[in-house]
């Protein structure tokens, strides 16, 4: 029997895998299935830690490539976008500005809400650096997600130097060929 406070009744829930056929191993309470279990996990996961330590020092040590100060076109295209940015937007593009302006390799998350503005920011970035002759990719989990932002980035980029094209399932063969050529040119 394990007697558990009513006060936290909302943390107990029904465990379920679905319909992956996965056997799910119950051990019994008080006993030392669980605690080996728990620490091989822990073992695990401080394995983990030490391997990204390392990943972490090794590309410390890397030298980035250090993007040009914005242009004029950058601040053009900056002046187009036709909201107010948010404060967390503003801040966010700084830091990434500052982060690419740095010969240190970014690496960097961008988190928010939908609709919070979070392609604008990535946009800016882009911008910045196909303006230093780099190329942009934007990797999405959907193709209904990868054409939306392909017209936004269509859109915002219309008037400016800068191709875009979308790469998704739904390509045929030949216009795939051509856009893979066109970025290996």
């Amino acid at each position: 029997v394990l007697y558990f406070p009513c006060s936290q009744l909302d943390q107990i829930s029904k465990y379920t895998v679905g319909d992956s056929g996965v056997k799910v191993k119950l051990n019994k309470l008080g006993g030392n299935d669980w605690q080996r279990t728990k620490a091989k996990v822990k073992h695990s996961v401080k394995d983990l830690a030490k391997e990204l330590i390392a990943l972490y020092d090794v590309r410390r040590k890397i030298k980035g490539h250090a993007f040009s100060p914005d242009t004029e076109l950058q601040k053009d295209f900056e002046a187009m976008f036709e909201f107010e940015e948010t404060e967390d937007q503003t801040r966010s593009i700084a830091e990434i500005k500052k982060d690419m302006e740095s010969p240190r390799v970014m690496d960097r998350l961008l988190c928010g809400d939908v609709g919070y503005g979070k392609t604008e920011v990535a946009l800016r970035a882009a911008f910045k650096a196909v303006m230093d002759s780099k190329q942009v990719a934007f990797l999405v989990p959907t193709t209904i997600l990868a054409q939306q932002h392909y017209n936004t980035l269509a859109a915002r980029f219309s008037g400016f130097p800068v191709n875009v094209a979308l790469l998704s399932r739904f390509k045929a063969g030949k216009d795939e060929n051509a856009i893979l050529e066109g970025l290996a040119k």
